[in-house]
């Protein structure tokens, strides 16, 4: 399979998890952060940031990648990207991590919507209209149908890219990122995963 179409694949499971609300109706896609206790066969166990250990049934059709860290000055104008951001007391939106899309995947999940990194935070997938230096970071003017936001993006804030990954990189104590829709008995069926690599874990 071509790292194009594996990334492809990913972004449309990606997309997907961009409608994903934290609390999904049963049978919606949900998003599943933590570590990994184990991957054997084509069950993958996670220990979930909120205590449980979750067992997801890993498909053929589901997707791996990892994430590569990559540096704030990468985000230029005509970018596109999908910022994960937090209102200040004043409304203004500051990014708790910024994803950079592959060309190949422009347009993914395109929006800007409720994300569940923290009380009130959103997701805004869109083009990067402007990059403004500030005092705090960088500006990003960002544009997508239907609206526009500025995202202050801090020195500090993860900025990373997906890359392809294989399940041979799923291994025991490595943070993933999980989209994933609940199953019978409690199990999860996977839809996308994105694993830690050479250290980045994934900070969506």
């Amino acid at each position: 399979m071509s790292i194009r179409f594996k990334l492809a694949v990913s972004f449309a499971a990606l997309a997907l998890a961009g409608s994903a609300f934290a609390q999904s109706p049963a049978g919606k896609p949900e998003r599943i952060r933590g570590e990994i206790v184990s991957f054997s066969g084509d069950t993958l166990k996670v220990h979930r940031r909120s205590g449980e250990t979750v067992t997801i049934d890993m498909r053929q059709s589901s997707a791996v990648n990892a994430v590569k860290a990559i540096s704030l000055s990468d985000i230029k104008p005509g970018s596109y990207v999908g910022a994960a951001a937090m209102p200040g007391p004043d409304g203004k939106l500051t990014a708790k991590e910024v994803l950079v899309f592959p060309e190949a995947a422009r347009g993914t999940g395109e929006g800007h919507y409720a994300w569940d990194l923290g009380a009130n935070s959103t997701m805004t997938n869109a083009n990067v209209d402007t990059v403004v230096q500030a005092t705090s970071g960088r500006d990003l003017k960002l544009s997508y149908k239907g609206g526009t936001n500025t995202i202050t993006v801090p020195a500090n804030a993860p900025v990373v890219t997906l890359i392809p990954a294989t399940r041979a990189e799923l291994t025991t104590g490595k943070k993933v990122f999980v989209v994933a829709t609940p199953a019978a008995g409690g199990a999860y069926d996977g839809k996308l995963v994105v694993v830690e690599k050479d250290g980045v874990a994934p900070p969506m």
